[in-house]
């Protein structure tokens, strides 16, 4: 009682103890982990014009997009799928908001309407789309399936969204038309032409040897166009493979092993008590041989007749050619070490040709609206399939009327000529094991077929094997000394140079440049995500190694260069201006040259030839004997017939012209179709361009490379 008395004077006391030390618990976890602010951060995958995209949203909408994809597609694509659909609907967002621009709930129905029209799951027994069904299926899932309703209201504000988008596109669609002045320009340079007189002087006139470009230079004109000589950050690296293969010594063990099941042997029973004698592949019966493969090897039995051209090519002949019981092995093939006992042989053709009638009943996927059940479809086949056999004329009406299959239903149930293995095993064993006008009846899951065997071709022997297989794969013992190798290779790299090392150890160096912070793939590697976010991790220095594991062993990866966003370097820029800066150099030394007052001067001082080229457009800037010269038809528009024109500076070398004929277009009564087609053009293009300049002027912060 005393001790709780004395608690009881110091509860006030004790109290504000406790808070206090609750505080400092949260302040120091604050702390530890940066505070409220970095937390938010580390939920934050993005902001785009100061909205966050919250990471945890983000990463349910990739999940969601990598099923509806299906395994065809890889976590990064699925990341940029959702990201530009976010990223879309941000910069709109923000246009949408500012302009008040509303959609109502019944045009959002009219669109989900649109969308559902063809879907089977909405539509009546008429064919016809159904409000009801949408609103009992709505229904049905958001008391049977979470997920699926959450889709459902995810597909419900996208419809709206995109209404609302779509109504602010047409909005500017209605400012970006053509005016009759523009029709008839468009008419004009598409009909106006011209005929002119031409002395080219090619820049190849002049060796690339007699032009000097510098650096600096280059340095300059990337500074002068800047907007396209941008550059993302990028990472450079090298690497080299350490290959988990199986050593000989391996190969060697694997071989014995599969060896050893050749001959009998003599196996301790604990049972028993005694020695019990076990057949080995050699002596063991054909009948037996299925169960012996399936206890004994990698790959299950085949029970399947091959061709000789399915046999694996470098023993083919020696397989094709054994007797029923004979025994061949061991051999290589592929990855595994094998041996193959010969269970059956039979002539079989290559091709058959055959018809079919689907008779389908309800429940299945090829039953559309049949309503029969699978008896009542039983009886149907039976009846189709005696009319057929007493007269095989009616055959392919009676397909066109009762088959499921229409594909081919309107060809009689032609199915043309097929190989083994085209068809699902019960049809496909029908076909191969019968003759020439047989007709039958088979089950499978689409339903009864009726079957009429038309035509065989190639008869040949095909044998069925019994083959036990062991994949050819390193031991523990050769995986442990990779590691060990790839091990030291690494620590090696701390004294010396990588490539020194590569060298001593004669592994290939494989450089891998300018890999940008959202790339998936790594030559030579495939997919490896990890290597690229290591590479732009901001602990990774240059020179720095790190090993990762790959399905084939290990890649032991070096950190080469960091780039940053910016401009060009002079050295990755270089190919591509340079020959812009070698032309323009030879320009001004051909202007230079030109010398003369007409152009059969010209061309003789320059030992060149006069050149013609007649009815030029603007539309279609295409000289004859020179390429698509737009400046130069340009400046034949421009001055008047029989004058000579300045040195031209084209896309292939520097010109001198003279205009000797201009033909006007005659001229329309109006100019609409014209303007028409140019609104036309101006119109689709608005999409992508309004898009494209609202994501260039946004400000945009993109984290998905710390969390992909």
């Amino acid at each position: 009682m005393a001790v709780l008395n004395k608690i009881r004077q110091r509860s006030v006391f004790l109290i504000v103890i406790i808070a206090l030390a609750l505080f400092s618990f949260v302040l120091a976890d604050l702390i530890r982990n940066g505070g409220a602010i970095s937390q938010k951060a580390e939920n934050t995958i993005a902001t785009i014009n100061g909205k966050d995209i919250d990471r945890t949203d983000f990463a349910r909408k990739v999940e969601l997009a990598s099923r509806n994809f299906g395994g065809g597609t890889s976590n990064i694509q699925a990341v940029n799928y959702v990201w530009n659909q976010e990223l879309r609907e941000a910069v709109f967002e923000e246009q949408l908001e500012e302009l008040n621009i509303r959609v109502g709930e019944d045009q959002v129905n009219r669109l989900l309407e649109e969308s559902l029209a063809s879907n089977p799951t909405f539509l009546n027994e008429a064919g016809v789309y159904d409000k009801a069904k949408m609103q009992e299926y709505v229904a049905n899932v958001k008391e049977t399936s979470p997920q699926a309703y959450q889709q459902w209201l995810d597909f419900e504000i996208s419809v709206s969204k995109g209404a609302r988008e779509q109504t602010y596109l047409n909005m500017v669609k209605a400012g970006v038309g053509a005016t009759l002045k523009e029709g008839e320009l468009s008419y004009k340079m598409e009909n106006d032409n011209v005929d002119i007189k031409y002395v080219q002087l090619p820049f190849s006139s002049i060796e690339d040897t007699e032009v000097k470009v510098t650096d600096a230079e280059i340095k300059a004109y990337i500074d002068a166009h800047a907007n396209q000589y941008k550059a993302e950050a990028s990472r450079s690296i090298q690497y080299v493979l350490f290959n988990e293969k199986a050593s000989q010594e391996d190969i060697n063990e694997i071989e014995a092993k599969v060896t050893k099941l050749l001959d009998d042997n003599v196996e301790f029973n604990e049972t028993t008590k005694t020695n019990d004698s076990i057949l080995g592949f050699r002596n063991i019966d054909v009948k037996n041989a299925e169960e012996f493969v399936n206890q004994n090897s990698a790959i299950k039995f085949d029970d399947v007749f091959k061709f000789k051209k399915d046999l694996p090519v470098t023993v083919a002949d020696t397989l094709y050619n054994l007797d029923i019981g004979d025994v061949f092995g061991p051999y290589e093939d592929r990855d595994y070490i094998k041996i193959s006992k010969v269970v059956a042989q039979k002539q079989m053709p290559d091709s058959v040709k055959a018809s079919h009638i689907l008779v389908s009943w309800a429940g299945l996927s090829t039953a559309g609206d049949i309503k029969r059940t699978k008896e009542e479809a039983k009886t149907l086949a039976d009846s189709i399939i005696a009319v057929t056999q007493a007269d095989k004329t009616k055959f392919s009406a009676l397909a066109t009327q009762f088959s499921a299959d229409n594909s081919n239903k309107d060809k009689g149930g032609d199915l043309g000529y097929f190989s083994p293995g085209r068809m699902v095993p019960a049809f496909d064993e029908y076909c191969f094991e019968n003759k020439i006008g047989d007709q039958g009846i088979v089950e499978t899951q689409f339903g009864y077929h009726i079957i009429s065997i038309e035509d065989q071709k190639n008869k040949q022997k095909v044998i069925k094997l019994a083959t036990i297989a062991q994949k050819v794969e390193p031991s523990e013992k050769t995986t442990n000394a990779i590691f060990v190798e790839t091990t030291k290779f690494q620590i090696s790299t701390k004294d010396k140079s990588f490539e020194e090392v590569s060298k001593e150890n004669k592994l290939e160096v494989r450089p891998v440049n300018k890999i940008k912070e959202l790339d998936e793939n790594i030559p030579g590697l495939g997919a490896r995500r990890a290597i690229v976010q290591w590479a732009f991790n901001e602990d990774s220095k240059i020179g720095e190694v790190k090993r990762f594991d790959i399905p084939e062993g290990y890649a032991v990866v070096q950190l080469t260069e960091k780039e940053d966003e910016g401009l060009l370097k002079v050295e990755d820029a270089s190919s591509t201006i340079k020959p812009i800066l070698v032309n323009k150099k030879k320009a001004e030394k051909l202007k230079n040259k030109i010398s003369g007052n007409t152009l059969d001067a010209i061309a003789q001082n320059q030992g060149q030839t006069v050149k013609t080229a007649s009815a030029l457009s603007m539309k279609t800037p295409t000289i004859s004997g020179a390429g698509t010269e737009p400046k130069v038809v340009g400046t034949a528009f421009a001055i008047e017939s029989g004058k000579i024109s300045n040195p031209i500076i084209g896309s292939n070398g520097v010109y001198v012209i003279e205009v000797t004929k201009k033909t006007p277009a005659n001229g329309l009564d109006t100019y609409m179709s014209y303007a028409s087609q140019a609104s036309k053009n101006q119109e689709g293009a608005v999409n992508a361009k309004v898009f494209e300049a609202l994501k260039e002027a946004a400000e945009i912060e993109d984290k998905r490379s710390k969390f992909y």
